[in-house]
């Protein structure tokens, strides 16, 4: 039967009569058909959606049929933070989202988003797949969500629309915008720029009114959202690594039962590889894309004095963070 139906119709906005349903809801049975809606920010087309459909297809196959999870790419059930209030009530089940969203309920993951901190992309994958990666994972329980896995996304970069950029000194006094959630403003802070928080959908307009000058994302997703077309400086500073997340909503998983709960956290674990392919791929056909359509890539200058202005920010953290900071850096 459909996950829903055993529930009275509501919206996420209603959370009383989401939680008396969900008290409501009767023990799952083996066998059941259960459909779950799975919300991605990106377009179709992008790696992270492309893992999605992969995900939902292993899943299918996996439950031969039974477990249907339909994908809602383009942000079409709303921006992240929507998403995730959204997921706590158990109106959307599943979905793909930044790090630094969820670490607005699950602090420690900031950790995660410390800049400079892996050696390279290796390390990081070693971490994420490891204890750590599993422990981290876990924490999410903590705020009304399940851990299923994480997805690659590149290295992050500085773009804007008013110059190039190759020294931190030239960030000074620009507007950038950055994600809601987690620590990129105080990593703009230490070059001097000022940090505008706005949800993703918001960029490219702020962006055109001038209202902030530039932001900063991997390439992928600074081609697929288009803004090169209006920020066409892009540097590679590479000052930070932050995996996606893929979360589902504790409470749809406790309507699952125990093997289907098992079987859909495997198949997001098992598509890890498969999106981190395809984010190769794209990563290489966005870079020759955006050199083709006139975009200034280069490389930052004086890589040290980048990485030390932002060494403060490890200083200011919680004794937790820095601990996990510690044990991340001593993975070979």
């Amino acid at each position: 039967m459909d996950r829903r139906s055993s529930r009275a119709a509501t919206s996420w906005g209603r959370p009383i009569l989401l939680l008396a349903a969900a008290i409501a809801f009767a023990a799952p049975s083996a066998g059941q058909e259960v459909r779950l809606r799975l919300a991605e920010l990106h377009p179709s087309d992008h790696p992270t959606a492309k893992a999605d459909y992969e995900f939902a297809r292993l899943t299918r196959e996996r439950s031969g049929g039974r477990i249907q999870i339909s994908v809602y790419a383009d942000s079409v059930l709303g921006q992240e933070l929507e998403v995730l209030e959204q997921l706590k009530f158990g109106s959307i089940d599943i979905a793909r989202v930044s790090l630094a969203a969820v670490s607005s309920y699950v602090p420690r993951l900031d950790a995660l988003q410390m800049p400079y901190l892996y050696r390279d992309e290796d390390q990081m994958w070693r971490v994420l797949k490891g204890g750590i990666g599993k422990e981290l994972l876990a924490s999410v329980g903590q705020a009304g969500f399940v851990g299923l896995g994480w997805f690659e996304a590149g290295a992050r970069n500085f773009y804007n629309a008013r110059k190039e950029v190759r020294r931190p000194s030239d960030l000074a006094g620009l507007r950038i915008r950055v994600q809601e959630g987690g620590i990129t403003d105080d990593i703009v802070a230490a070059y001097g720029a000022e940090s505008v928080a706005l949800a993703f959908g918001e960029s490219y307009g702020a962006i055109l009114r001038g209202s902030v000058d530039g932001a900063e994302n991997n390439i992928p997703t600074y081609y697929s959202s288009r803004h090169y077309q209006i920020a066409k400086y892009y540097t590679l500073t590479e000052h930070a690594r932050i995996p996606e997340i893929v979360v589902g909503s504790a409470l749809s998983f406790s309507e699952l039962t125990v093997a289907d709960r098992e079987l859909i956290a495997k198949a997001a674990m098992d598509t890890i590889d498969y999106q981190r392919a395809e984010w190769k791929k794209y990563e290489a056909l966005a870079a020759d894309k955006l050199r083709a359509a006139g975009v200034s890539i280069v490389p930052a200058s004086d890589p040290a004095s980048w990485r030390a202005l932002v060494q403060p920010i490890y200083a200011a953290q919680s004794p937790e963070i820095r601990a996990l900071v510690a044990r991340i850096r001593s993975i070979k």
